[in-house]
């Protein structure tokens, strides 16, 4: 698609995904007739987060009060909201019945003791997904700075061709697409082998390693662009001077945030996945899903502070000027790499006094009623 925008225009380049995207919907609502859809269960269990607005007005209002009386309780009402019987998991109807009554006749309690473990659980996680922020902050560079950064580059692939440099976007795709099977064939089995854990590597360890890969992916992008910096510069003071940097050399950048993207993001999915019960899976989802999100807009707002900020400064271009042999990539890089290390290191501490919660129980139960 990048190089029909380039080369035949933006008017075909819109059309043939607008086309595309027609034919699937057609496609989609064809296969609406034939889908099941499985009972989501109580409304109380199918909206955590406005479980969690619910229990921060009642604190603020003085209203979300309840008690219980002891442990028992307490592990009868948890079985209660996850909407299993109480005996072992027997999935017979009168069983049913009686939970379905207990439900209904004490849902204000009820309901009070699930939102405030559902803010527990959110407050509990925030620290681990706000430092991955800047790791999602760094993932946004490729469909920005990079492409910009390709620009500037030497593009030509003999006498004719030119090779669109938002096309390098999909390097990151086909290495992990190549790389997954390495992934899950080779590197996991070795590290079952050697750490004797039956996952191989743990969830946080994945989302570390993959941490560090990007911030190593934007150290080498700010090397490169400063090489990029230095030819052009040369070029300008003297009419001999080397030919202008190979957009390849951004290739090992784009690689780089590929495989961080096997470590990272498939550890993120599961972790978020495996830390929320079984009923508030919607809510792990949404937890993966913001990080990059909100992600998109910490750069956003990243860039507008250093654009002001470098503008402000008489008589020096800002960071991302147009003319890309006066812009300061190099110094965004840099600072990013900065502030992911920051983050890293954080994550590193808390990981360390981080307690994985299990659900295993909760699983085994669902699989047998």
């Amino acid at each position: 698609m990048s190089y029909i925008q380039d080369t035949f225009g933006w008017v075909l380049g819109f059309a043939i995904p607008t086309g595309s995207m027609l034919l699937l919907i057609f496609l989609f609502l064809c296969g609406c007739g034939v889908y099941v859809y499985a009972d989501q269960g109580l409304d109380l269990k199918s909206r955590p987060f406005q479980r969690i607005f619910d229990t921060i007005k009642g604190v603020v209002t003085r209203r979300s009060k309840f008690t219980l009386e002891n442990n028992h309780d307490l592990n009868a009402m948890e079985l209660e909201l996850q909407g299993k019987p109480l005996c072992n998991c027997s999935n017979t109807e009168a069983t049913s019945t009686a939970t379905t009554k207990s439900l209904a006749g004490n849902e204000s309690s009820k309901t009070g003791f699930s939102s405030l473990k559902t803010v527990k659980l959110f407050l509990r996680l925030l620290p681990i997904w706000t430092m991955l922020l800047m790791f999602a902050v760094i993932f946004q560079q490729p469909a920005t700075f990079f492409t910009k950064q390709g620009m500037a580059m030497k593009r030509n692939i003999g006498p004719n061709f030119k090779i669109p440099p938002a096309t390098l976007q999909s390097t990151i795709t086909l290495s992990i697409i190549l790389l997954m099977p390495l992934y899950d064939k080779v590197l996991i089995p070795m590290a079952k082998k050697i750490s004797k854990n039956e996952k191989g590597i743990t969830v946080m360890t994945r989302m570390g390693i993959g941490m560090f890969l990007s911030i190593i992916a934007i150290v080498i992008a700010a090397l490169v662009e400063r090489k990029r910096l230095k030819i052009s510069k040369e070029m300008k003071t003297s009419p001999n001077s080397l030919e202008p940097l190979s957009i390849f050399w951004l290739l090992p950048q784009y690689i780089l945030l590929g495989i961080s993207d096997i470590f990272t993001v498939v550890g993120m999915q599961e972790f978020f996945y495996s830390e929320v019960p079984v009923r508030m899976r919607t809510m792990g989802f949404a937890l993966y899903t913001s990080v990059f999100g909100v992600g998109s807009f910490v750069s956003a707002a990243l860039i507008s502070v250093i654009e002001t900020y470098t503008k402000a400064r008489g008589g020096e271009h800002n960071w991302f000027a147009d003319d890309m042999s006066e812009a300061r990539l190099d110094n965004y890089y840099w600072l990013l790499a900065l502030t992911s290390a920051i983050s890293f290191l954080m994550y590193i501490v808390i990981c360390k006094y981080f307690k994985s919660s299990s659900h295993e129980d909760d699983d085994r139960c669902d699989e047998t009623s």
